[in-house]
């Protein structure tokens, strides 16, 4: 591939080889320089950043906002959301980044987050259990992504009975079908009416759960502080954002790390004989194969040089943290799995102000399906070639459409 950034945005890189083989077609991306130009998921042209010190510091650049306003009038397309559900932190500069970041935070506590340990490897031995009479598995569906689900709907508050909507709206989000897009239209009106349900619901009744905190931050200002608390849109979007966004990554994250270990069958077997060391190893997957290959959009609020680039203002701006991750002049042997590798400074979970909120919670989530998985079945291995494997094709999303699984 060549370097694009100075032919224009009329020249945009094939996309393919960033599809169809990413890791490959990042390493020779930064060979070539630091920033290209490439058309992006909404068919309009973006800056691609590859290179681990200019992703880092762009990540936490108060020059690129994240609030779609900066952007290039007709230069962006996104999902086309109502306010209610677009109303969210990856959608925020400060100060309202700041005041709503600092509002959840209060009801996503450490403690809240540690109590869903054991219910976390509870559900995972049930599923494991249904799994184990077969001898076989799909394990995205049958493990990873009701596990996932299952844990962020028991953090929120939800009932079991929603639960497999949630997933089929999740699904058309996702992973969109071009030939019937009425679908995912179909799919944002029942998440938002469900969603207001929800939380009508949850204010009538409220629960031991993160989402009627949030509502009890929503509606219990302290004298004084009304201004500086949740608006109803943003409370709506914020339980859309952790559970749509919780689940996707941390089934896919799953995935990825079992794939890892089962392409490395002595770090398999080394992990299966010391679980103790699974924290670090969560580490080493977020950088080797992060379920998020792509940062949120950016848009420069004024021209600016990335890389010794020139940006104009307002032009999306796409952060490689695969590319990143996988940066020799950082992470030395970047393709190899190494868990005893310098792990400070990985961007599996960003930088910035805009760090995951969820961190915490997605490391104990994979520390946990890991460790019940591996515990119980020693022997698991592939049940299909290698090759036939596939990821979803998509820039900003890194997960296996299925990986079937035997014993």
């Amino acid at each position: 591939m060549q370097n694009t950034a100075e032919t224009g945005p009329d020249a945009p890189i094939d996309m393919t080889p960033l599809l169809d083989d990413p890791y490959a077609a990042y390493a020779a991306l930064r060979d070539a320089g630091p920033v290209h130009r490439i058309t992006g998921a909404d068919g309009h042209p973006a800056w691609l950043v590859t290179r681990y010190d200019d992703v880092r510091r762009a990540l936490a650049d108060p020059r690129l906002s994240l609030d779609k306003r900066h952007a290039t009038p007709n230069g962006y397309r996104g999902f086309a959301l109502p306010p209610a559900l677009d109303a969210n932190l990856l959608n925020m500069d400060p100060p309202d980044h700041t005041r709503v970041r600092r509002l959840v935070v209060k009801a996503f506590t450490t403690g809240r987050v540690e109590a869903l340990r054991a219910p976390a490897r509870r559900i995972a031995d049930e599923l494991l259990d249904a799994m184990a009479e077969r001898g076989r598995a799909e394990l995205i569906a049958d493990y990873a992504g009701p596990l996932s689900i299952a844990v962020i709907c028991d953090l929120l508050g939800i009932p079991h009975r929603d639960r497999p909507d949630f997933l089929a709206w999740s699904d058309a989000l996702i992973t969109p079908d071009p030939s019937r897009p009425e679908l995912m239209k179909e799919a944002i009106g029942a998440m938002l009416k469900f969603y207001t349900g929800l939380i009508a619901a949850k204010r009538a009744e409220p629960g031991d759960d993160l989402l009627s905190d949030l509502i009890a931050v929503r509606d219990e200002a302290a004298p004084g502080e009304e201004d500086d608390r949740l608006t109803e849109d943003e409370l709506t979007s914020l339980a859309f954002l952790i559970l749509f966004a919780g689940y996707e990554s941390t089934a896919h994250l799953i995935g990825n790390a079992v794939l890892a270990l089962l392409d490395h069958p002595d770090q398999l077997g080394e992990l299966q004989r010391n679980p103790a060391e699974l924290p670090t190893a969560v580490e080493e997957f977020l950088r080797f194969d992060n379920p998020y290959p792509v940062a949120i959009r950016r848009f420069p609020m004024e021209d600016m040089e990335i890389g010794g680039v020139r940006i104009p203002a307002g032009e999306s701006v796409l952060l490689s943290i695969a590319s990143a991750n996988r940066d020799p002049a950082r992470f030395p042997e970047p393709d190899a799995l190494d868990r005893g590798r310098d792990l400070s400074g990985h961007l599996g979970m960003g930088h910035g102000i805009h760090h995951c909120l969820g961190a915490a919670l997605a490391r104990l989530e994979v520390v946990t399906a890991l460790e019940a998985l591996l515990g119980r079945f020693p022997e698991l291995r592939l049940a299909v070639p290698r090759g036939d494997l596939r990821h979803r094709r998509a820039l900003r999303a890194r997960g296996l459409i299925s990986l079937p699984v035997a014993w």
